[in-house]
C-alpha cells in the first residue's frame, strides 16, 4: 500500500497519514455486492472523476480536472441497460439516480470504478465518494464523508488513486 491509498479500516478511511471518519454502506462491506443491496463493495478500486455542484461550488476550490453536475445529469442504475452505472443525461423515471440533489450529499462527488466501465448487469452501480448526511449515518453502499474532509480528499486523490476495501470478517 501507497501512503496515497484511501484505505478503509475499522476506525477510519485512512489517507495521507491521516485517519477520517467515514460512513459505509447499510449492508456493510460485500465479496458479493449486487444492485440495491447497500453494500460497500470489497475490493481495491480507483478514483475515475471527480463531479461538482458549480453554484453551491467554486470550481477554483477543486483541482483542474473536475467537471461540474448539469441539471439533467444523471448515473443510470437500470440494470441490464446500455448505460448502466455509467454517467448518462437520459431520464430513466427511478431507475437513474439524479445528481442534481436538493440536499448537499452530491455537491462532490469522486465516482469509484466498481463494475465500470464494462457493468455487469445486477452488480451495483453508482458506487461514489460523497457528503453524508451525519456521522455514521450508513449510505446506499458509498463511502460518505463530512464535508471538510472530502474537499481534503478531492484536492489531493487523482483520477487512478486505489481506493482499498478490505472485506471484514
Amino acid at each position: 500500500m501507497s501512503p496515497s491509498d484511501l484505505v478503509l479500516t475499522p476506525t477510519g478511511l485512512r489517507f495521507m497519514g491521516r485517519t477520517f471518519p467515514v460512513s459505509i454502506g447499510r449492508g456493510g462491506i460485500s465479496t458479493d455486492k449486487r444492485e440495491g443491496d447497500g453494500a460497500t463493495p470489497a475490493g481495491i478500486h480507483r478514483i475515475i472523476g471527480l463531479l461538482y455542484r458549480a453554484d453551491r461550488i467554486a470550481a477554483t476550490a477543486l483541482p483542474p480536472w473536475a467537471r461540474p453536475i448539469h441539471l439533467e445529469d444523471r448515473w443510470c442504475d437500470l440494470s441490464g441497460h446500455p448505460d448502466y452505472n455509467h454517467l448518462t443525461r437520459k431520464p430513466f423515471g427511478k431507475s437513474a439516480e439524479r445528481l442534481r440533489r436538493a440536499d448537499p450529499l452530491y455537491d462532490l462527488i469522486l465516482p469509484l470504478d466498481w463494475n465500470w466501465p464494462d457493468a455487469v448487469p445486477g452488480k451495483g452501480s453508482a458506487i461514489f465518494i460523497h457528503g453524508w448526511r451525519r456521522p455514521g449515518y450508513p449510505t446506499a453502499g458509498c463511502l460518505a464523508f463530512a464535508r471538510a474532509d472530502l474537499f481534503f480528499i478531492a484536492r489531493h486523490a487523482a483520477p487512478g488513486t486505489r481506493v482499498i476495501v478490505a472485506p471484514r470478517d
